[in-house]
């Protein structure tokens, strides 16, 4: 009991003159909780950092980006240069640093563009509000009205809502301080010019910081999510029909059922990346060329090969459904289906596992045509395997197989199955099927998306190959 009280003792330990050291052991119980909680919080805030390093990299961009806007404002020349609105600088670094380059890119034109629009009209308004005599407070306040509703409404438009909200907000703040301010300020455009040029100095450190100091490229990131969602959807696949085909007696460890539930809900992921796909892909269209991405290079695909995925993730979320069913399908159906079903599977992961590979490599495979030819085929033969069911009947006489079917099948085969024993197999099945169509789709999306953007040739290619004009069978319904 004493050793356990003792391990349970926090220490400080300090170094004295003479090289020996001294433990300090916290006296009361308010400062050992207070270490304790420091402790805690200093481990949750290490381990965020060491999960996520580039959140650490923008937090020291954003400390440089204030420190170097800060000169305007100590240095005397400098403050002298751009007046009392040098805080303006600061205020918009704050308010436009964003942890990707696109965001910050996206921001900082809006800010610029609305600043110098509303800006530019909120002089034009005052000057004509100035030259109207006595009806200077009607012309000012319908002004303010008009372009604020107008502004206010032009953000409720979904296109535009999803490049320009930022800037909409921004023209309505200013406009607002320009015109209604100028009513009481003589010099409005030195004002005018003296913000514009501070939020220009501020935007323009965001700019050269974000994009030469450990730049994060919102681009790079959206084509890793597709390229990762890829791979969840190949091993959720092949997941839930290993789990619904398993034996019985076939025993696992905790670390494997672990790994293989964390696969089988890996389109779960996919279908929540809808939101930051979007997102991602609005930002990057912000972005310079930087990488293997060029300056026009397709991002609206990224969003298109994500609903393709989606379509097919809906499927594996009713595959797992199946594995779940309280009406467990016999061990005599699941062995008529069962080679057919892995066959299928293992053909339909191959090609999502080689278009994630295309993304990664960003290089047109040359094996793709093959892949989804072997897809087909598998498609056939398990429609085929659906087919020669022996499904029961009410005359005897019809239950009993023939001779010549003793002798091509087994004795499981032969047997006769009931309706309701094949119907949760066959929605197992039907799943698959539907789901290899599916895949079909995100093929040619991901194509289109390897000819717009240049992406080069596989080299293990061979042109003089006569089996690359081998043309896979189409899907039947």
């Amino acid at each position: 009991m004493g050793s356990k009280e003792e391990a349970g003792k926090l220490e400080w330990r300090i170094s004295v003159d003479n090289g020996t050291t001294e433990r300090l052991v916290p006296t009361s119980g308010v400062s050992k909780r207070i270490f304790v909680w420091l402790k805690g919080l200093v481990m949750k805030a290490w381990r965020i950092g060491a999960d996520d390093p580039a959140k650490v990299v923008h937090c020291l961009k954003v400390g440089l980006a204030l420190s170097l806007v800060s000169i305007f404002y100590y240095m005397r020349p400098l403050y002298d240069g751009v007046g009392g609105n040098a805080m303006w600088a600061i205020m918009t670094v704050v308010v436009v640093f964003e942890s990707n380059v696109g965001a910050t890119f996206s921001k900082c034109v809006n800010r610029v563009v609305a600043t110098i629009l509303a800006g530019s009209l909120g002089i034009a308004v005052h000057w004509v509000a100035t030259q109207s005599g006595k009806a200077e407070i009607f012309v000012i306040g319908c002004s303010v009205f008009l372009f604020a509703f107008a502004a206010t409404y032009s953000r409720f438009v979904p296109s535009f809502k999803a490049r320009f909200d930022y800037g909409a907000m921004i023209f309505i703040l200013t406009f607002s301080l320009v015109s209604v301010g100028g009513y009481r300020v003589d010099k409005l455009v030195e004002l005018a010019q003296q913000r514009v040029s501070t939020i220009a100095i501020g935007t323009s450190i965001c700019i050269i910081i974000t994009v030469f100091f450990c730049p994060i490229w919102a681009g790079s990131q959206l084509h890793r999510l597709v390229q990762r969602n890829l791979e969840k959807l190949a091993d959720s696949l092949d997941g839930c029909v290993a789990e619904y085909f398993k034996k019985k007696d076939v025993s696992t460890n905790e670390n494997e059922d672990e790994e293989s539930n964390m696969k089988l809900q890996g389109f779960k992921c996919v279908l929540n990346s809808k939101g930051t796909e979007e997102s991602m892909a609005n930002l990057a269209r912000w972005e310079p060329a930087h990488g293997s991405f060029n300056f026009r290079h397709p991002w609206k695909l990224y969003v298109k090969i994500g609903a393709a995925m989606r379509r097919c993730a809906y499927c594996l979320e009713n595959l797992s459904i199946c594995i779940n069913y309280e009406t467990e399908a016999p061990d005599q159906v699941k062995r008529h289906f069962g080679e057919a079903c892995m066959k299928l599977s293992s053909a339909s992961s191959k090609i999502l596992r080689e278009l994630a590979d295309m993304m990664k490599n960003t290089r047109k495979s040359s094996k793709m045509d093959f892949l989804v030819f072997d897809m087909n085929s598998a498609v056939q033969e398990l429609q085929e395997t659906l087919k020669t069911v022996p499904i029961e009947t009410n005359k005897p006489e019809e239950e009993v197989p023939s001779e010549e079917n003793k002798k091509g099948d087994s004795e499981d085969r032969t047997m006769p199955m009931s309706l309701h024993e094949v119907l949760p197999v066959a929605t197992l099945v039907s799943l698959l099927i539907e789901n290899a169509a599916r895949i079909q789709t995100t093929v040619e999306a991901v194509d289109e998306l390897a000819n717009l953007a240049d992406f080069e040739q596989d080299s293990k290619k061979k042109p003089g190959d006569k089996n690359n004009t081998k043309q896979p069978p189409p899907l039947s319904s």
